[in-house]
């Protein structure tokens, strides 16, 4: 069969292929226009200083930002996300930070490394389906906290959060929201002026652009509280020095503006395929447990724990297919989903869960063969186990 003939690419969350239409127009600033953004005393640096310019300018208009200063490029979603937690200086007296119990480890450790350096951090629990629990983020949130991080939407399962809800009660509380909206950027609509969100952290290679290269969005209030944590040259206005990575800059808006236009029908696109490799998987498989809402996730996350297996042998059994077990920074790791724990997933599920992360490029043919790979995979696995009567 021809699908069968190739690798079948279904980790999109984990990193997506670079679309070619990103890549032409990378590629003049690696062999012609390419000056340093910060020189100023020819054209070469001119040309590359006017396309960050433009850039940021796209990448503020897709997300509903200020075009000219709330935008710090890094070198990706980690670091944004550790430039927020350790650049954001707590108000006089505060010393208190909530997130919720299924962030991606870059929130995570930059917690634990806070609270190594004397603040106290508040982790609140979700519901079966991976959302918020409002009344416990509420009741987490005192007079010693000053500043909130929940993801706009989960890596693993695809959950997307009440962003509108949890940015009202911030306001209301007066904390700064910090979100990792690194899966969401490009899947779904992300207003950070309508959310009123401080602070937000994004990458480019989840969304067809090229890799190393991400941004913070700082909303402009909050600028003169932030402090770098790379130093040297104070570019990106003294908050990230370093020479900027023009060409990936360059890519990281045509991909974003590639998501912004063609969103509508991508995802109704990548909802059928997921739609249709649920559908088949459920109606021929027992046993399996869908890890979040397909009503309320991104349109190409389907997470799937199948009884009686681990995820390992599943993957063992479909070498010709890409596919994750959980994160792709913590994958390695033989720990259950720390995500399908606070799900309430018992060990031996989370253990056996899948994440299927469907993508642009995907096909209805790809689609119907990982489906039924998956569950000659799973019906091989269950025939020699002693657990299945």
């Amino acid at each position: 069969m021809a699908a069968s003939a190739r690798m079948i690419y279904l980790d999109h969350n984990a990193t997506t292929p670079l679309d070619p239409r990103v890549l032409d127009v990378m590629l003049p600033f690696f062999t012609k226009d390419y000056g340093n953004a910060a020189s100023t005393s020819h054209p070469f640096g001119w040309r590359a200083r006017s396309a960050v310019d433009d850039a940021r300018a796209v990448i503020a208009q897709a997300i509903h930002a200020a075009p000219d200063h709330d935008l710090v490029f890094t070198s990706g979603a980690t670091e944004s996300i550790n430039l927020a937690f350790k650049g954001l200086r707590p108000e006089p007296g505060k010393n208190h930070v909530v997130t919720s119990r299924i962030e991606h480890k870059a929130v995570l450790d930059s917690c634990r490394n806070l609270e190594d350096n004397g603040a106290e951090v508040t982790y609140v629990g979700v519901d079966e389906a991976g959302r918020v629990d409002l009344k416990q983020l509420a009741a987490a949130i005192g007079d010693r906290t000053y500043l909130v991080s929940i993801m706009l939407a989960n890596n693993e399962t695809g959950t997307v959060q009440d962003m509108v809800a949890i940015a009202e009660l911030c306001r209301d509380k007066g904390v700064v929201l910090h979100t990792d909206a690194t899966q969401a950027l490009g899947k779904i609509d992300v207003d950070l002026d309508k959310l009123d969100i401080g602070l937000a952290s994004f990458s480019g290679h989840k969304l067809y652009g090229p890799k190393g290269v991400g941004a913070l969005y700082v909303r402009g209030d909050l600028r003169h509280r932030m402090q770098p944590q790379i130093h040297g040259g104070g570019h990106e206005y003294g908050l990230r020095s370093g020479t900027l990575n023009v060409p990936g800059i360059v890519g990281f808006a045509e991909a974003l503006d590639i998501c912004t236009s063609e969103q509508p029908s991508e995802s109704l696109h990548i909802m059928s395929l997921r739609m249709q490799l649920h559908d088949v998987i459920t109606s021929q498989l027992d046993g399996v447990r869908l890890n979040g809402d397909l009503s309320g996730c991104l349109p190409g996350t389907l997470n799937l724990s199948f009884a009686y297996t681990d995820a390992d042998s599943i993957l063992l059994e479909m070498p010709d297919i890409a596919l994750s077990s959980g994160s792709a920074c913590t994958s390695a790791k033989a720990e259950p989903s720390h995500v399908l724990r606070a799900m309430g997933v018992g060990d031996e599920l989370a253990r056996a869960s899948i994440r299927f992360g469907i993508g642009r490029f995907n096909t209805e043919e790809e689609i119907a063969y990982a489906a039924r790979r998956c569950i000659d995979a799973v019906t091989r696995l269950r025939a020699m186990s002693p657990l299945v009567a």
